[in-house]
């Protein structure tokens, strides 16, 4: 577990139950997501909140939908936003993967009833390991042809391109769900020594609040990131069948039994 400041904890979680009162809902998950969850923050990194809530039964019986998401303005150093668990079942039957992480996360700011562990245990029968597949090249693409071409870089992006390269290789070798935090990928995948130290340092590069703005190409990484680009780009990919959405309508209902009676 990750560890988060008392002071910080206590103004997200007084944040959270505002959230509660001002929109008339039950918050029964919220964890850190983003460059904190994935264990690459700055020195001055927001706080990135995500929450699962559910409204009183009531609201769910109208004939028109209403507004799924809960979006606060950013305030201070804390962007806090969230999705109804109807949204959220349904992005679980398209084996999401922000969602995944989200449940993944190492920092936990609240757990409360047992909707989630009724998610996590539901979760093997939706998991797509080529929606996530995909997912993560789009991800590494994007940023690696935004900021990584060419012989000066934008140092820190390396990050948002590693972690979806690592996340992929993750997902080729079969190991199950792909961790949120980094480090695991780095520690369990990395073997070459020079591309590991590199990794390394810039780690800490980045946690001591050295400012990575433009820099020089860092060769290990980014032959790395050039040859996984080449090699991922040919694994043919086979769509599974999705689980019963049945399932998850039996899992909202009872959610909602169980927080609101």
């Amino acid at each position: 577990m990750m560890l988060i400041a008392e002071s910080k904890r206590k103004i997200i979680l007084d944040r959270l139950r505002e959230i509660e009162e001002k929109y008339s809902v039950k918050i029964v998950y919220a964890c850190e997501s983003g460059s904190r969850a994935w264990g690459f923050p700055s020195a001055d990194s927001d706080y990135d909140v995500r929450f699962i809530y559910l409204h009183p039964t009531q609201w769910y019986l109208s004939i028109k939908s209403g507004r799924d998401v809960i979006e606060e303005p950013i305030l201070d150093e804390f962007d806090i936003n969230g999705w109804d668990l109807r949204k959220a079942l349904g992005l679980l039957h398209k084996s999401n993967p922000p969602l995944l992480e989200w449940l993944g996360s190492p920092i936990v700011y609240l757990e409360e009833s047992n909707v989630v562990q009724k998610i996590r245990a539901a979760l093997p029968l939706f998991y797509s390991h080529v929606n996530c597949f995909s997912h993560y090249l789009h991800m590494a693409e994007g940023n690696f042809r935004e900021y990584l071409k060419g012989e000066t870089v934008r140092t820190k992006k390396y990050f948002y391109v590693l972690r979806p390269v690592l996340a992929m290789q993750w997902i080729e070798q079969e190991l199950g769900l792909v961790p949120t935090d980094f480090n695991i990928l780095v520690q369990q995948l990395v073997k070459d020594p020079v591309l590991l130290n590199d990794i390394q340092e810039l780690l800490k590069e980045k946690k001591s609040g050295v400012e990575l703005q433009e820099g020089q190409r860092i060769d290990s990484i980014s032959t790395f990131i050039e040859s996984e680009f080449e090699r991922l780009l040919k694994i043919k990919r086979v769509k599974e069948d999705q689980g019963p959405v049945s399932v998850l309508d039996d899992l909202f209902q009872s959610s909602l039994l169980e927080c609101w009676g």
